[in-house]
């Protein structure tokens, strides 16, 4: 007794900051939302770049293969688009170290002018373009990006539906889903169409700081003005991302808002903080301010390039049909080789008519509409919001999508209504939650109290793991090609051969060790002045070609030999002396220079 008193006084003595540091460590780590934090990161690194080499192995008896040979030198996806992205990223940070002089007319697409806004910019991921430089530092930037974009989709999801009322593991269903449905992996080379995570962040901020959720509806005491204002600043980040995913953002965004002042109005008016309706007039205007000048850039892209807007047979091309709700894309690990015949029968792009959200999605989203702890009333505008999300997203193959094209300004200029169906994604992990919630809580009340907590996770953790396991890609990361010697031995402003939709994508990679103003560029939208320059170079070094590259003040062609070979530029590797231009062979490849 005595020892045992004297270890308890003992204990007792110990300075305060001796023992509380690592209990406070010890409450940080497990708090819920740096738990959430961690687990985003780690499950996107482990779903990206660790687990699916295993499980193919698994799957097929295969070699184990990593994902990422080398994150400088290897790229995600077919190595094209993804190549002209990595550029974007770079081209943001550099703009942004100079001041942002010169942002939207990029090196690349000379003489045309707005060549960023020939896609959707990412200046929400300037900063990150800051560090870094070169080809090797911009496919590294890239990869790392790819990789954080699925942990903010997950991160983002899993807080707009605990905010909604759900619980954890339901949460974290609809986090799996938003983040890894299986058709996002049909985009593995759109890292614009990937970064949805802030759309949900922000949502599920603007909800936190207005005090409002499903289970509760309004509740005035739970508001925080700071909240709402982080959450505007996420939405700001977000469009600022680009107006493929953010153009229906905004407008529900506005569609969200009105529909809140008119329940206001309707429900008695009650009493709103000061505080919180400045957040929400500061966050509004910042967040119209932001949608209005990218607005403002697309405008004058139009006005210069007429044919920008799409034509409705030509977005006839990209709709999905009924059939593309249960196709998965090739990178999907689980279904990509099971549905091969269904994706070659969709034609082309397929990858934009694949809309498989999930076959334990819809199992799980469908059980709770009779089974949820949210209200029928609820899951009935769920179940409605749901099937109008999809009728939209076949495009000309719905009978909705025309409204938005004829009646939404910049629904006319985007061309594949497929990538809509993220919102009926999203609504679907927010049923699954309300299904996995009420299942959890009838386990738990129908065990003893000292198992309640465990008898719920037997019932919601195998589903979260299913939903999961349907989610895992099988991505390539394709080796990006060197940049040829004899580029950094040309003078700017300069045109590579051969140029077109494939080969200036690496160019524009390449471009970014120095940024040299270059007529190479490739991108949705093709001018056509930019065609006729490639048209008239087929000819190089032809008086007519001359004359032309003479006019834009072109001082350097370099010829890549192993990617001309067997196109039109071919004819330049043996073309004779020629007056007026001077031929330097630089390893396997040509360095022309105007004199």
């Amino acid at each position: 007794m005595p020892t045992q008193s004297a270890t308890v006084d003992e204990t007792a003595a110990e300075p305060a900051a001796d023992r509380r540091p690592p209990r406070r460590l010890s409450a940080l780590a497990r708090h819920e939302w740096v738990v959430a934090c961690a687990s985003a990161l780690l499950l996107a690194v482990g779903m990206i770049w660790l687990i699916p080499p295993y499980a193919v192995w698994i799957m097929s008896a295969g070699e184990i293969r990593p994902i990422i040979a080398d994150p400088a030198r290897t790229i995600i996806g077919d190595g094209g688009d993804p190549s002209g992205q990595a550029w974007l990223l770079a081209w943001d940070g550099h703009a942004l170290r100079h001041g942002l002089d010169g942002l939207w007319n990029t090196n690349a697409f000379y003489p045309d002018t707005y060549g960023l806004a020939f896609n959707d910019s990412l200046l929400g991921y300037a900063p990150a373009g800051l560090f870094g430089s070169g080809p090797g530092d911009a496919i590294l930037r890239y990869n790392i990006v790819f990789v954080l974009a699925f942990a903010l989709a997950y991160l983002g999801g899993y807080a707009l539906v605990r905010q909604l009322g759900a619980n954890r593991v339901g949460a974290a269903v609809a986090g799996a889903v938003f983040a890894y449905a299986p058709w996002r992996y049909g985009h593995d080379g759109h890292l614009n169409i990937l970064s949805t995570g802030g759309i949900a962040l922000a949502v599920a901020m603007l909800a936190r700081g207005h005090g409002w959720s499903l289970t509760h509806g309004y509740r005035p005491r739970r508001t925080r003005p700071g909240w709402a204002i982080a959450g505007w600043l996420v939405a700001v980040w977000q469009i600022l991302l680009g107006f493929g995913i953010g153009l229906p953002f905004a407008y529900l965004l506005a569609a969200g808002c009105l529909a809140a002042v008119v329940g206001w109005l309707i429900t008695g008016r009650p009493a709103l903080g000061r505080r919180l309706i400045l957040a929400d007039i500061a966050g509004g205007l910042a967040f119209a301010a932001a949608t209005g000048y990218l607005a403002m850039i697309y405008l004058r892209v139009r006005e210069l390039h007429p044919q920008t807007p799409r034509s409705w047979e030509y977005i006839a091309l990209f709709s999905p049909t009924w059939r593309g709700l249960v196709t998965a894309p090739r990178p999907s690990l689980p279904w990509g080789t099971w549905h091969e015949a269904a994706r070659a029968a969709m034609g082309n792009a397929p990858n934009e008519k694949v809309l498989l959200c999930g076959f334990a999605l819809y199992a799980l989203a469908g059980a709770g509409l009779f089974a949820s702890i949210w209200t029928i009333r609820q899951r009935v505008l769920l179940g409605v919001a749901i099937v109008i999300g999809v009728l939209l997203a076949l495009g000309t193959n719905g009978p909705l999508y025309v409204y938005l094209f004829r009646y939404l300004p910049g629904f006319d200029g985007a061309r594949t209504p497929g990538r809509l169906i993220l919102w009926p994604t999203l609504l679907l992990g927010v049923l699954a939650a309300g299904l996995i919630t009420h299942l959890s809580r009838r386990a738990a009340e129908a065990s003893r109290p000292e198992y309640a907590r465990t008898a719920a996770r037997v019932v919601a953790v195998p589903l979260l793991i299913v939903v999961l396991f349907e989610g895992m890609p099988r991505l390539d990361h394709v080796p990006v090609p060197v940049a040829p010697a004899a580029l950094a031995a040309a003078t700017a402003p300069l045109m590579v051969l051969p140029s077109d939709e494939g080969i200036d994508l690496s160019v524009m990679l390449w471009s970014t060790a120095g940024f040299p103003t270059m007529v190479n560029g490739a991108a949705s939208i093709i001018t056509p002045d930019h065609q006729a320059i490639r048209d008239l170079m087929q000819t190089f070094p032809s008086p007519p070609s001359q004359a032309r590259l003479r006019e834009l003040g072109i001082r350097s062609v370099v010829v890549v030999r192993d990617r001309v070979i067997g196109t039109p530029f071919e004819p330049v590797l043996n073309a004779p002396p020629t007056p007026g231009v001077t031929r330097r062979d630089i390893g396997p490849d040509v360095l022309y220079t105007l004199d």
